[in-house]
């Protein structure tokens, strides 16, 4: 985890969480000019509002009085999912230029329907989008130099969060961690969003490069 993101507190991770996803919404929700017409076309119809809206929502589980629920605790797993969901979507749809490439890729049919048309990133599942980006994005030879690094293997973060999303369909006992343990994949997303946030490609101005800021 980057060092200055361990420096902040709760309050603070999530205060830049919101900022950033608010600049994300309000830039590539109208990105036309920009980006290219079937990525902007793209984002115009995704709900990058809605991102920003539950970044927002992420200041309930500062409430002390919210943390006695284990059921709070399960909905806060399900935010965070659709949170790592709607970046991953975000990214793929920016890049759509560079993701349509995959409909003459035989190797890649988790992201392509049953007559073998690709399928739009907005449409992807969790699951889908996991192993899309395994494949293509974080492949294996950068997962093992995170390995020996001892840095964070974004793909086996996915499917943590994944499966603790999970947890909301569960009749049977699930183990759903401890707020403790919530916050610091709360600091994660933060690190992640960043990650996806700066790979991302942005017009020059006279100021300097457009890119949204988390303060």
């Amino acid at each position: 985890m980057e060092s200055d993101i361990l420096n902040f507190t709760d309050e603070e991770v999530i205060d830049r969480i919101i900022r950033l996803n608010e600049g994300l919404a309000d830039f590539w929700s109208d990105a036309g000019g920009w980006a290219s017409i079937e990525s902007a076309e793209l984002l115009t119809k995704s709900r990058l509002d809605w991102q920003a809206s539950l970044s927002r929502q992420l200041k309930i589980y500062l409430d002390g009085e919210n943390k006695k629920e284990s059921g709070t605790l399960i909905l806060g797993w399900c935010l965070l999912g659709s949170l790592v969901e709607g970046t991953m979507k975000l990214f793929l749809s920016v890049r759509y230029d560079d993701y349509k490439v995959e409909t003459i890729k035989e190797d890649n049919r988790v992201i392509k329907d049953k007559e073998g048309s690709l399928i739009d990133p907005d449409c992807l599942a969790l699951e889908k989008l996991r192993i899309f980006f395994s494949k293509r994005i974080y492949k294996e030879d950068i997962r093992e130099i995170w390995k020996s690094q001892g840095e964070t293997d974004w793909i086996d973060w996915i499917l943590f969060i994944q499966k603790k999303r999970n947890a909301i369909h569960a009749f049977k006992n699930k183990d759903i961690g401890n707020f403790d343990i919530f916050f610091k994949n709360v600091r994660l997303y933060l690190q992640f969003l960043r990650n996806l946030t700066y790979g991302l490609p942005y017009p020059e101005t006279e100021c300097g490069s457009y890119m949204p800021s988390e303060v």
